[in-house]
């Protein structure tokens, strides 16, 4: 395992599932990690986990929503930590689970504002305190791959987000700041209690997943672990799929 002693990560998002997962490993590998969402005190009980195994966390809340809550969150954290090695783009919002046509302009903006654009502007603002060996992250989802009845404007955001790992791979790469994407499959967290709880989904996704269940938080954590490490240390622009091989179903 990557040894991230003494490297400071901020993890959106990370009060929770995903987030809080890869808090978790990173701090369990040496990190300093900003634990960050809407909710300080979730957010604050995760650090407190961190700091009882011996790891090390602080916790500047954030709305991802809010441009200056962004410029806050990271110059809190070089302000605390006196660096910044890397950054993971966690939170995420879907306010709407049914048909894109039940999607209003109010839903359409928050979905892309809160999944597209903060990752954007966050990563400018923390490229501009990394190393040369600095690395982002963007957590997106097949759903940006795939079409859905369900969630799809939630799958657009996420298709951007793919995209926008290429845009700032190239306009960061210069600087020796790596960008990638991870695209989870169905993952037994909170966010995804609507797709869980849709009546026979998950027997669906375990019947056509090569390896048979759906994901849990950790799987996606340590995938995220690896993009932030030297063992990637060539690998940019890339989004790396990790959905227990729901994409390759044999339809017959």
């Amino acid at each position: 395992m990557t040894d991230f002693k003494d490297q400071v990560y901020i993890i959106t998002g990370s009060s929770r599932g995903i987030g809080r997962a890869t808090a978790e490993t990173l701090a369990a590998r040496g990190a300093k990690v900003v634990v960050s969402s809407r909710n300080r005190d979730a957010c604050q009980q995760v650090a407190d986990a961190i700091i009882a195994e011996g790891g090390e966390a602080l916790v500047i809340s954030c709305h991802i929503g809010e441009q200056e809550q962004l410029e806050n969150l990271i110059d809190s954290t070089v302000a605390h930590f006196g660096r910044l090695d890397g950054l993971v783009c966690n939170a995420a919002s879907n306010p709407v689970f049914g048909p894109s046509s039940q999607v209003d302009y109010q839903a359409f903006e928050v979905i892309m504002r809160n999944n597209v654009y903060s990752a954007q502007k966050l990563a400018f603002l923390a490229a501009e305190h990394m190393p040369a060996d600095g690395a982002v992250v963007l957590v997106s989802s097949i759903a940006g791959i795939q079409g859905s009845r369900m969630i799809g404007t939630y799958g657009l955001s996420k298709a951007a987000q793919i995209q926008l790992v290429k845009n700032l791979a190239l306009e960061l790469g210069p600087a020796g700041v790596r960008v990638n994407g991870v695209a989870p499959g169905l993952i037994a967290t909170d966010f995804s209690k609507a797709l869980l709880e849709h009546p026979g989904l998950v027997e669906r996704v375990e019947q056509q997943t090569a390896l048979g269940r759906v994901g849990e938080a950790m799987d996606i954590a340590t995938v995220i672990a690896f993009l932030l490490s030297s063992d990637a240390g060539y690998i940019t622009g890339q989004t790396l799929i990790a959905d227990g091989g729901a994409l390759i179903a044999d339809p017959f």
